[in-house]
C-alpha cells in the first residue's frame, strides 16, 4: 500500500511534466498539492518521504490533528470552505488559503492576520460555472473581489481558485480552466489553483500553477460518513 502511494506520486508528477511540456511550460512552475482529507497520517508520511512538498486539507477540524502530528515539513493549504468563525485557527494552521469566497471572510482573515503581524497568502475562489451549490464570486464580480482584497493589508492576494462544474470527460473542463486563466490575466494575478485528480492535466495545459490532487496519489477515499460540525 505504501509503495502504491510512491508509485502514484511518481505517475502524477510524470503526467504533470508531460502536460507542461505540451503547453510549452516548465514543470517546476506547477505546484502539486496533495489533498489529504480523510487520509491517515501514516499514508501521508509515505507521500512526504517520497518528496510531496505541499498538503491540502478541506476542514480546519481535520487539519488540526494532522498539523499537530506531522508538524511543518511542508506547506499546508486550505482548499475547502472556511467558516468565518474559523478564521483565527485557519491562520494558525495554514500557509495558503485557496477558498476566500466572500468579503466577510476576507475581512475577518485580514483582521486576524494583522493582529498576528503576519500576512497570509490567499486566493479568490471563483464560481466559474455559477452553480448555486458552490461558493465563490461569479466571474463578473471578480474585479470587485480583487479590488477589495488588494486593499486589505493582512492579505497577500496571489491569484484565483476554482472548482469547475462536474463533467463526463476531463477535456470538457477546459473551457472553465481557460476562462479562469483569462480572468487572472485580466487582473494581473499569477497564481491559478485549478485541476483535481480527474482533470489536472487539462488544467496544467491551460495555465494552472497549483493542482489539487488527492485520489490519484492516495487512492480511493473510504465511504463518506456524516461529518461532525466544526468546533
Amino acid at each position: 500500500m505504501q509503495q502504491d502511494i510512491r508509485t502514484n506520486l511518481e505517475r502524477v508528477r510524470e503526467r504533470i511534466a508531460r502536460a507542461a511540456e505540451r503547453s510549452g511550460r516548465r514543470t517546476e512552475d506547477v505546484l502539486l498539492v496533495g489533498v489529504s482529507k480523510t487520509v491517515e497520517v501514516g499514508r501521508i508520511r509515505t507521500a512526504l518521504a517520497a518528496g510531496l512538498g505541499a498538503l491540502g486539507e478541506n476542514r480546519v477540524q481535520e487539519a488540526r490533528g494532522k498539523v499537530a502530528e506531522l508538524g511543518r515539513p511542508v506547506a499546508w493549504h486550505l482548499v475547502g470552505h472556511l467558516q468565518t468563525n474559523k478564521a483565527r485557527e485557519a491562520l494558525e494552521l495554514f500557509d495558503v488559503i485557496h477558498s476566500v469566497d466572500r468579503i466577510d471572510l476576507a475581512r475577518e482573515l485580514d483582521r486576524r492576520a494583522r493582529a498576528r503581524g503576519r500576512p497570509v497568502d490567499v486566493l479568490v475562489q471563483v464560481n466559474v460555472g455559477q452553480e448555486p451549490s458552490k461558493g465563490g464570486w461569479p466571474p463578473e464580480a471578480v474585479e470587485t473581489a480583487v479590488e477589495a482584497l488588494a486593499a486589505l493589508g493582512g492579505l497577500r492576494l496571489r491569484g484565483l481558485m476554482a472548482i469547475p462544474p462536474a463533467v463526463e470527460r476531463a477535456e470538457d473542463a477546459r473551457g472553465s480552466f481557460r476562462a479562469l486563466r483569462k480572468l487572472a490575466e485580466r487582473h494581473g494575478l499569477t497564481e491559478l489553483s485549478m485541476g483535481m485528480s480527474g482533470d489536472f492535466e487539462i488544467a496544467v495545459e491551460e495555465g494552472a500553477t497549483m493542482v489539487r490532487v488527492g485520489t490519484a496519489i492516495f487512492g480511493p477515499r473510504p465511504p463518506r460518513v456524516p461529518l461532525l460540525p466544526e468546533r
